[in-house]
């Protein structure tokens, strides 16, 4: 039976097992996916562990992302742009490839699943590690009007900026600059929802017509959530249909196949 992990830290709260396990059902596959712990210092050592064990492939979660970038002898257009890898793959010599679902995740699930459209429109991004950068050229690829990334360490937010500037209207500030301004849409790439944490901006961000999407995901709705609906976001958004979208696309990198993704959602939405 093959064999399939999700490597974080947290990662007890991860659905990808469920997910993937939907998956083999809708698909006939015949595999296991199971979650991995990593010490914040030891990544490599897990992940090289699991592959020298049959792993056929990982999916990578925060704060690895980085991390398995470097791992990779080999990565696809979306990762080596992003320098960030979340999917794990072995080629036909045995070598590691790395690749990133993420921002094709997010785009499907906000247009199809929710029916937003990011054309045209304004858009800050919070934060600048590994999600952030996951999600940055899918997003340009929409021909947003402007995108903003905003960052605790304001040179890490500039940095990334620059490294997309050519693709379109894109800018840095610090969480200090964001006052008096309002977005269209306001993505939370940080892992402060995982801590229970609110970010340090200033709620008039969020206008009647702001949809507010946190990448990450619970059972109950998020910090980053709750705060946006005190602020009167038009609608809000967990990372779940992101997931599922993402996994679905590792998937299909693994297996050969896209498995179907509506019903999987909804019957995590309501367990």
């Amino acid at each position: 039976m093959d064999k399939y992990a999700v490597i974080g830290n947290p990662v007890s709260h991860s659905k990808s097992p469920q997910i993937h396990a939907s998956f083999a059902e809708q698909t006939g596959a015949a595999l296991e996916y199971g979650a991995i712990l990593a010490e914040k210092d030891k990544f490599r050592e897990t992940a090289e562990r699991f592959f020298a064990a049959d792993g056929k492939g990982a999916n990578v979660t925060v704060p690895f992302k980085e991390e398995a970038f470097n791992l990779a002898n080999s990565l696809s257009t979306e990762a080596g742009k992003a320098g960030a890898v979340n999917t794990l793959s072995l080629d036909a010599e045995g070598k590691l490839c790395g690749h990133n679902t993420d921002g094709i995740g997010l785009v499907t699930d906000i247009k199809t699943n929710h029916g937003g459209s990011l054309t045209n429109k304004s858009i800050l991004v919070l934060g600048a590690g590994g999600a952030a950068r996951g999600i940055l050229q899918p997003f340009l690829d929409e021909n947003p009007a402007l995108i903003c990334i905003a960052n605790r360490t304001v040179s890490k937010a500039e940095s990334l900026a620059e490294l997309y500037r050519d693709s379109g209207d894109i800018s840095a500030c610090g969480f200090d600059d964001l006052e008096g301004r309002q977005y269209d849409w306001i993505i939370n790439a940080t892992s402060a929802s995982l801590q229970g944490d609110i970010l340090p901006v200033p709620i008039e961000l969020v206008g009647e017509k702001t949809w507010c999407y946190d990448l990450m995901y619970a059972n109950e709705p998020t910090a980053f959530c709750r705060w946006s609906q005190q602020a009167g976001a038009g609608k809000i958004m967990d990372g779940l249909g992101m997931l599922v979208e993402q996994a679905a696309e590792s998937f299909l990198l693994w297996r050969g196949i896209r498995p179907q993704t509506r019903e999987v959602i909804d019957r995590l939405r309501s367990s």
